[in-house]
């Protein structure tokens, strides 16, 4: 199994001067790895230790695992972009040391990945010697970042501030007034310009374009601004741009997003968090959506409308009125499905709050009622009373570009169902 060891084991934090894994040969990406050391008499630490009866010390076996466990996170870390982490040894726990390792032996290093948080984790170790366990131990491995790595063709202007572990790659343009937070990977070729802040550990890969100006005539240059939270994605050919003078000067994008391939999110948009784009789905100016708002491939949304919390908008969509939060929305023009039973209990939504969803969308399309009836009576109805209903009809009676509430023909409806 190949896996660059030299290069990975250069970013242990001490930078112990000898390499004590020969190959490795099992490797479950991010849990388990089994590495292998030959020992030889020609080991420099056997000269000393001791001389006559070379014996390898118990400090250089939990070296061996510690140097295993790094293999195994820092491949992980690396898995899907590079990175600039480093490891360091934080504690052992329950070291004990069974057998004598003497020239000869091949030792089989084996580490699990117990727990896991963002900055630590915990490894079982063990050494083997054949069917002998000869050493095992709890470590307690951190991640620290590294300085900002940034390719040498990249172009990053003077006034640029970039975080600490920020991988930038091969030509890179990075504006002068730029913020980028720690541990995030630029990809080949993206664009980040403008007056944008991108936070911490968000992944920004090739030919994406971030925080140009936007396409709005009205635009002359003024200084405006794009914000970006925590934890997002933006895939290749994504741009975002920023906000306008008429319409706030800031787009805003929260936390934990992902923005498929060929995205476009326009001027004074605000994105809430954890949502989900599909490829080539496009947001007008001053639109809002909300979170965990799933909007399907090659969908549009017209300018100022709204999509609502946890609405699911099907692909090749057109929204050019208000998207009403927890249902499924599909169309040109987009229109009522029904409730997205699926996704939001793929969210965690209990069965009580998704069986209330669904008597008050009977009010508002099944019944004869017409939309201020329909609410009145959600309000009336003593069983309709969790925080999801009253959101839902709070953002009805607040929509400003208006809600459609005609369901499909049923044609139609089948189509979709089948699907």
């Amino acid at each position: 199994m190949f896996l660059e060891i030299p290069r990975l084991l250069d970013r242990l934090c001490y930078r112990f001067p000898s390499l004590l894994i020969d190959s490795v040969i099992e490797h479950e990406p991010g849990t388990r790895l089994v590495a292998v050391k030959n020992v030889t008499g020609n080991e420099e630490v056997l000269q000393g230790h001791f001389p006559g009866t070379p014996v390898i010390p118990g400090v250089l076996m939990i070296e061996a695992l510690v140097q295993a466990a790094s293999v195994l996170l820092l491949d992980e870390a690396e898995h899907v972009q590079p990175s600039a982490m480093r490891t360091v040894l934080r504690g052992v726990n329950n070291a004990r040391f069974r057998r004598l390792v003497v020239p000869g032996d091949q030792i089989r290093l084996e580490v699990t990945i117990r727990r896991r948080r963002r900055r630590v984790a915990v490894a079982a170790a063990v050494a083997r010697v054949g069917d002998h366990v000869v050493a095992e131990a709890e470590l307690l491995i951190g991640l620290a970042l590294d300085e900002a790595l940034i390719d040498p063709t990249a172009n990053v202007a003077p006034g640029a501030e970039i975080g600490a572990g920020t991988v930038i790659g091969p030509n890179v343009v990075v504006g002068p007034y730029v913020r980028i937070g720690r541990a995030c990977n630029i990809g080949a070729s993206a664009v980040i310009d403008g007056w944008t802040e991108i936070g911490d550990e968000t992944q920004v890969f090739p030919f994406a374009s971030i925080g140009l100006i936007p396409q709005d005539q009205k635009f002359k240059g003024e200084r405006t601004s794009l914000v970006i939270g925590r934890r997002n994605i933006f895939r290749e050919f994504v741009t975002i741009h920023r906000g306008t003078e008429g319409g706030g000067g800031v787009t805003r994008i929260g936390d934990d997003n992902l923005f498929m391939a060929y995205v476009h999110v326009a001027h004074d948009c605000e994105v809430g968090h954890r949502t989900i784009f599909g490829n080539a789905a496009t947001l007008s100016g001053h639109v809002s959506v909300e979170d965990q708002a799933n909007i399907g491939a090659f969908s549009g949304v017209h300018q100022f409308c709204r999509v609502g919390r946890q609405a699911f908008i099907g692909g090749y969509s057109v929204v050019t009125l208000d998207a009403l939060p927890f249902v499924r929305s599909v169309g040109n023009r987009a229109r009522v499905y029904d409730l997205n039973v699926v996704g939001l209990e793929r969210q965690g939504m209990p069965e009580g709050t998704v069986a209330e969803l669904k008597r008050a969308f009977r009010y508002l399309l099944q019944s004869k009622l017409n939309t201020t009836q329909a609410l009145h009576q959600i309000e009336q109805d003593d069983t309709l009373q969790c925080a999801e209903v009253v959101y839902l009809v709070e953002f009805i009676r607040t929509s400003r570009r208006g809600v459609n509430l005609r369901r499909p023909p049923k044609r139609l409806e089948a189509m979709v169902a089948d699907e």
